[in-house]
């Protein structure tokens, strides 16, 4: 891909993450607290394949921490600006599966696991990740 398409299709992505952090704030707002943890979740996983698409690399998984850590094999500069964005990444993973289905967690629903304090870790550490990412757009 051309790097006009790759910034395009990048940014498209990024765009989408900045979109689901806003749905999660609308989600904590409103006491959909499980659902914002997992709005952040995918919100910081769009921000972070955003710099795949911008480095046309195809990113793999929904893994925040991996897609983070494997950013070390493309381009390990790019990786020691934003490592330390890893434990928040490993908080979101937490809220990819639990967070959405009744047997994610035994005998508790979603809506029952999640707290306010949850939905706010979430949203901070997606802006988080989003800030981190926005770097490399600037740069490029």
């Amino acid at each position: 891909m051309s790097d006009k398409k790759n910034r395009y299709e990048a940014e498209r992505w990024l765009k989408t993450a900045e979109d689901d952090i806003s749905a999660a704030k609308v989600l904590l707002d409103n006491g959909k607290y499980a659902q914002a943890c997992f709005f952040s979740q995918q919100a910081a996983e769009k921000a972070v394949k955003s710099f795949y698409y911008l480095k046309d690399i195809d990113p793999w998984g929904h893994s925040v921490k991996k897609l983070i850590t494997d950013i070390s094999e493309h381009d390990p500069a790019c990786y020691e600006e934003i490592k330390e964005l890893e434990p928040k990444a490993m908080i979101l993973d937490r809220f990819y599966i639990p967070t959405r289905y009744p047997n994610g967690l035994p005998n508790i629903l979603p809506s029952q696991a999640y707290c306010q304090a949850d939905a706010k870790t979430a949203i901070e550490g997606a802006k988080e990740i989003l800030r981190g990412i926005k770097i490399f757009f600037a740069e490029d």
